[in-house]
């Protein structure tokens, strides 16, 4: 199984009060436009609680974007299971898990890809960034994983694609240029998967 799960730490239940109020705030409204205060009276909770739960602002931001990949993640895998066997369909499964958790989850799109959009540049020390950069690497090793079980001639490069096409939807999304793009992604990728597979 490809997916790893992060097993992250249990949360007090004030402090899951303040990540519930953040990770809406934040993926509604931008991690810069929200501040701790606003967070603090979502959840009820006092500006001390919080910074004694999470210790700063960019902390929470990162355990925002944690939880929410590990609840991608399960998803993930979920969908997954229900496709046991190497092969094309089963690297096309991260394309359907996209399409089952897109509306309910992403209606502005990724929010790993929002939050490295709020923040400065790769290496000024920002946590946000290396947990983003993080978990785009994972998925790409997800899809390496698959790809090479399927015995697809050239993984990495066809990984690679599987991404950029990945990708490409997830920011369709979030811009909202046309309706259902993973659909048209996954549609494309079955297509190169196709062309790509031993003795063809």
């Amino acid at each position: 199984m490809p997916v790893t799960i992060p097993d992250l730490a249990p949360l007090t239940p004030g402090a899951r009060r303040v990540l519930d109020a953040a990770s809406d705030l934040f993926y509604d409204q931008g991690i810069h436009a929200v501040g701790v205060d606003t967070i603090a009276a979502a959840a009820g909770v006092t500006k001390k609680t919080l910074y004694d739960r999470f210790g700063s602002k960019e902390a929470l931001v990162v355990a925002y974007l944690q939880h929410r990949d590990a609840r991608w993640r399960a998803h993930l895998a979920a969908e997954l299971e229900r496709v046991p066997e190497p092969g094309v369909d089963r690297v096309l499964a991260v394309f359907d898990a996209s399409i089952s958790w897109t509306d309910a989850n992403t209606p502005k799109g990724c929010s790993a890809i929002n939050a490295r959009a709020e923040v400065g540049g790769a290496h000024d020390g920002n946590p946000v960034f290396p947990e983003v950069s993080g978990q785009k690497q994972w998925l790409l090793g997800v899809f390496g994983e698959l790809v090479a079980e399927a015995g697809i001639a050239d993984p990495g490069g066809t990984a690679r694609t599987m991404m950029l096409l990945y990708e490409g939807a997830m920011v369709t999304v979030g811009m909202e240029t046309f309706s259902r793009p993973f659909e048209q992604a996954r549609a494309v990728a079955a297509g190169l998967l196709a062309g790509a597979q031993p003795g063809l």
